[in-house]
């Protein structure tokens, strides 16, 4: 197992760090790692908008209501961004940019983005915890950065130095997750979630932190109980995004 592997391997969210902020270097490092990620077309369909500003991590705690959004070496924010794409010369047909394929094209770039910005910090030995929590109120999110039309906040990502190292979390068992040819009927991978129910149901048990009884199937069931955030459909097609 070579470093880069051992690193991915290793990944786990880190929700309290130190009041160490990143310098320059770290932070540029990050950011032009995450550059170098995969993008359509060479389009660059998001941007990223870094945080220091202690009055805006406060006002968007308040959205998040998670600490580490407010403490940490640095806060980035991912979005969608076709606005550029709109100011450029001979760019006249905005439907083109407005319809579901380019939200898709500027949702995949910023999340493949910020994957590679999570491998580079990481790999310094920083810790990271992606933030849709964000997304609670999507218009507030939006208005805190003022955001421009075609431009769509997607998530934060909080950086920094770890307070504390928790357990690392199972995933599913592979032959859950990987497909070869063609998709496997779910009462043929049921066995592998009944599996992964124990699993995770031992791990939140003897976790060195937040213990308790729960089963991944009761967590899911859970989450998807009532619907949540239904209003970011309609706030991304008033960005002029998702239209068609």
């Amino acid at each position: 197992m070579n470093q880069v592997i051992e690193t991915l391997m290793n990944h786990r969210s880190i929700r309290k760090f130190s009041d160490k902020a990143l310098n320059n270097v770290q932070i540029r490092t990050i950011v032009e790692s995450a550059q170098r990620a995969s993008t359509s077309s060479n389009v660059m369909a998001y941007s990223i908008i870094g945080v220091s500003d202690q009055v805006l991590k406060e006002k968007l705690y308040a959205i998040s209501g998670h600490k580490h959004v407010k403490k940490n070496g640095h806060l980035l924010i991912f979005c969608a961004d076709l606005h550029r794409l709109e100011q450029l010369d001979g760019i006249e047909h905005t439907e083109n940019l407005e319809s579901t394929e380019q939200f898709i094209v500027g949702t995949i770039d910023a999340a493949l983005a910020a994957q590679n910005a999570v491998v580079a910090a990481e790999s310094l030995g920083l810790g990271i915890c992606f933030l849709g929590s964000l997304r609670n109120d999507i218009q507030a999110f939006n208005d805190v950065l003022e955001l421009p039309d075609h431009v769509v906040p997607l998530f934060g990502l909080a950086i920094g130095y770890p307070a504390e190292i928790p357990d690392i979390k199972p995933r599913l068992p592979f032959p859950a997750i990987y497909h070869e040819n063609q998709y496997i009927p779910f009462d043929k991978q049921k066995h592998f979630i009944q599996e992964y129910d124990q699993t995770m149901k031992d791990y939140y048990e003897s976790r060195n932190s937040n213990n308790k009884q729960e089963t991944w199937t009761e967590q899911m069931s859970q989450k998807y109980k009532k619907p949540t955030r239904m209003d970011v459909g309609p706030f991304v097609k008033s960005k002029n995004l998702n239209k068609q």
